[in-house]
């Protein structure tokens, strides 16, 4: 089964499908890999604040797969935003990970509470991790639209990616419009909503008109409506049901019926970019 690819703005290309290790415990973390290596993801999703990017690494050293067959994303600690804090988090990334090059490297949090809400240093410094070729890509998550129009103004340089919250339950429209506005690809963390649209109807209904699970219908839609997504998981039955999804397409109508389960703000599962601050211990 092939996964999709999409071409970001920098010409690099990403696979569509991922495979996320959010709240992964590192003692389970290569395992969790490893199957979903074998099951056929090729792209990773990891952070520093996840704590098992060594263990990740692991699995991809011993998976035998060319290293430029596996795509692999980390993410910048929110406690290492100032410039050169944030270039010794990326070397400690890329040997935790084993790798000499990271392929898709993101500023985790703006975080416009902290650093006197300076966070157009910090992506101008990820943006030189491109310049010198220890990554191919770099880009930000959970940046609002605010967010992303000031690092743009202010540095001329697009992210490639945005990674934010987007579910059935929260579309999160206003922030996957000002991305496509840039050109900047959107990456859906929480694509369930941690669960909390396997039980819905609408969801059901066209789960079972496919033969599909409600959690596969959810990704495909996704999937339809050009996202990349990364769904996570430390059960094997589960990372495989995630990557098949391929053999079928929800119609317009379907995707349309899915997006109007949108509940706006009320359905945010996670913090909200422009109050969250947390620096983890």
């Amino acid at each position: 089964m092939t996964v999709p690819t999409i071409t970001l703005n920098d010409g690099t290309t990403i696979p569509q499908l991922g495979f996320g290790v959010f709240q992964i415990e590192p003692e389970n973390t290569a395992r969790a890999v490893t199957t979903a290596l074998e099951t056929g993801y090729r792209h990773i999703d990891t952070a520093e604040m996840y704590g098992n990017e060594e263990e990740v690494g692991e699995a991809i050293a011993s998976s035998g797969l060319p290293r430029d067959e596996v795509y692999v994303t980390s993410k910048l600690g929110n406690g290492f935003h100032r410039p050169d804090d944030a270039k010794r988090a990326f070397d400690e990334t890329l040997t935790k990970l084993g790798l000499d090059r990271i392929d898709l490297f993101l500023v985790h949090w703006p975080l416009p509470t902290r650093y006197d809400g300076d966070y157009v240093s910090t992506w101008r410094t990820l943006a030189s991790f491109v310049e010198d070729g220890r990554a191919a890509s770099v880009g930000v998550s959970n940046f609002q639209p605010a967010h992303l129009q000031r690092i743009v103004d202010e540095t001329g340089v697009v992210p490639a990616v945005n990674q934010i919250e987007v579910h059935p339950y929260f579309g999160n429209e206003e922030a996957r419009a000002a991305n496509a506005a840039h050109g900047i690809a959107t990456e859906a963390w929480s694509p369930i909503a941690q669960g909390a649209v396997l039980d819905d109807p609408v969801l059901t209904e066209i789960a079972e008109a496919k033969g599909k699970s409600t959690a596969q219908v959810a990704l495909r839609w996704h999937v339809e409506r050009g996202d990349i997504v990364f769904p996570k998981s430390v059960t094997t039955e589960r990372i495989r049901e995630n990557f098949d999804i391929f053999d079928i397409e929800l119609t317009p109508d379907e995707v349309s019926r899915i997006s109007t389960l949108d509940r706006g703000e009320d359905g945010r599962t996670g913090p909200h970019p422009d109050a969250f601050d947390l620096i983890p211990d």
